[in-house]
């Protein structure tokens, strides 16, 4: 029996096997908080493409149909596929300016074609991002995680304000309230609970914030008899794929951008759990992902991707499991064959998931911050690549429309924090901290009079007369007084 406790204690934490009711529960609260993000993009193209209602219905089905199975393919893993971390996969949003141009011109079955043919040019091209491990340490990966979380942001505020910008009560005091009053259980049920219900309080806010939806009128569950209660996924339903040259080379744009932030969300995942990621791992996820889109369109869904949101999840509840992350696959497998239930999870008010999405994507910034904690800014350049990366990645957020004027591939790859905030702090990285060559041997200006901090330690040992002039303590004579080091403290 000791045996068998020492074996467990020696797994890896994304290995821990959890009971039936927790994986469950667990899977569903992850379920429950990329749902509106998976189902969004097939809604955009599918709307974009003009397709029927029934039609979109089927987008919808099939994209998350297709996400669990690419999910269970990351998590759970096959030999050179698959990273075996806890990582929702889904419907890409960096294809959709991109897609919807496609569609604009040449129709739905070229967006497929053009789906099949970038993804299989990825899924060649990967051992080149599966050794670049080197390239990202924790002044890359906490600038990337700190974007993720500040990108997310304006998301779960559209959520708090009731998702639909076109709706008359976008914005409304009901909506921001409901959000607040869901933000309000998360942190009660966090505090106030056992560690089980602690774990689970964004799914329990959810729910609970629901109801109270319900009750006030708000949350509208009189579509969900509306259609079939099974659907089986329809191959090839919108006709078999066009390969035009064109829309496979902007979507190749496209899929260098999905395979930089699933670079990133791997890694990011990565720190969080507390796992060694090596360049075999990161491969192996990165071909999870472009298979996973090769295979997509066959049942008429797109490009897929790590989601960034569920990165959050995990940090938020500390459940590292990979298995519980590959149940929630399972549910949307379901989801994708029982239409009926995703009508269901569908009917969740927007505001309710904004006031959860807040601590969310809050922790995925905190868990950043942390990591550049561990940064060494003495007598380098780090401080101007972690200002300059994250200053650049908020740009396309501050100012969605700065890059509107620019080619289309521009658009494409910097139209997203992540990927603006990841490829200048790669960039910035390998400038100063690999190609030494030409680097000053003076401090930048920026980082000057950062080196030394003063700590409430050295102002409580004060004495009258002393006095701090550039950085040194100096008592009443003017002598120099030697500062504790922080690590005597």
């Amino acid at each position: 029996m000791a045996a068998a406790e020492e074996n467990t204690a020696r797994l890896p934490p994304e290995d821990e096997k959890l009971s039936i009711g927790a994986n469950l529960a667990y899977g569903l609260q992850h379920v429950l908080t990329m749902y509106g993000g998976i189902v969004a993009v097939p809604l955009i193209i599918g709307q974009a493409s003009g397709l029927t209602p029934a039609d979109v219905g089927l987008l919808v089905t099939a994209s998350l149909f297709a996400g669990g199975l690419a999910t269970i393919l990351q998590t759970i893993g096959i030999p050179f596929f698959g990273s075996r971390l806890p990582l929702v996969q889904g419907v890409s949003f960096s294809g959709v300016a991109t897609m919807i141009a496609i569609t604009g011109h040449d129709g739905i079955q070229a967006v497929l074609g053009a789906v099949i043919a970038a993804s299989f040019i990825g899924l060649l091209i990967t051992p080149v991002f599966s050794r670049v491990t080197r390239f990202f340490p924790p002044i890359v990966t906490g600038i990337v995680i700190t974007t993720i979380g500040l990108t997310l942001m304006p998301v779960a505020a559209g959520w708090a304000m009731g998702g639909n910008r076109n709706a008359p009560d976008f914005g409304s005091q009901a909506n921001i309230l409901l959000a607040a009053a869901t933000l309000l259980i998360v942190l009660l049920l966090s505090k106030l609970g056992s560690a089980a219900i602690s774990r689970l309080s964004i799914l329990l806010a959810i729910i609970i914030g629901t109801g109270i939806a319900y009750a006030a009128g708000i949350a509208d569950f009189s579509r969900v008899m509306n259609g079939p209660l099974v659907a089986l996924p329809q191959i090839f339903h919108f006709g078999y794929p066009v390969f035009d040259a064109a829309a496979i080379v902007s979507m190749c744009i496209v899929i260098m951008v999905t395979l930089v932030e699933t670079s990133a969300d791997i890694l990011a995942v990565g720190e969080i759990v507390g796992t060694k990621v090596d360049a075999r791992r990161l491969g192996d996820g990165l071909r999870a992902d472009m298979l996973s889109s090769i295979l997509a369109p066959v049942v008429g869904s797109f490009t897929q991707s790590a989601f960034a949101q569920n990165v959050g999840l995990v940090a938020v509840t500390g459940i590292k499991s990979r298995f519980v992350v590959a149940t929630g696959g399972l549910f949307l497998v379901a989801l994708g064959l029982l239409p009926i239930v995703g009508r269901i999870v569908a009917a969740v008010p927007s505001s309710v998931l904004g006031g959860a999405g807040l601590v969310l994507f809050g922790t995925v910034a905190a868990s950043g911050i942390r990591t550049l904690a561990k940064v060494d800014y003495e007598n380098n350049m780090n401080l101007i690549i972690v200002a300059t990366s994250i200053g650049f990645g908020m740009i396309p957020i501050a100012s969605p429309g700065f890059y509107e004027h620019f080619p289309a591939w521009v658009i494409t790859i910097f139209h997203s924090g992540i990927s603006s905030a990841a490829l200048m702090a790669i960039t910035l990285n390998l400038l100063f901290n690999h190609l030494t060559t030409g680097n000053s041997d003076q401090q930048s200006v920026f980082v000057a009079g950062t080196e030394r901090l003063i700590r409430y330690q050295d102002i409580a040992g004060l004495h009258d007369g002393d006095y701090f002039l550039n950085g040194k303590l100096y008592d009443a004579n003017g002598t120099e007084v030697p500062l504790v080091p922080a690590e005597a403290h």
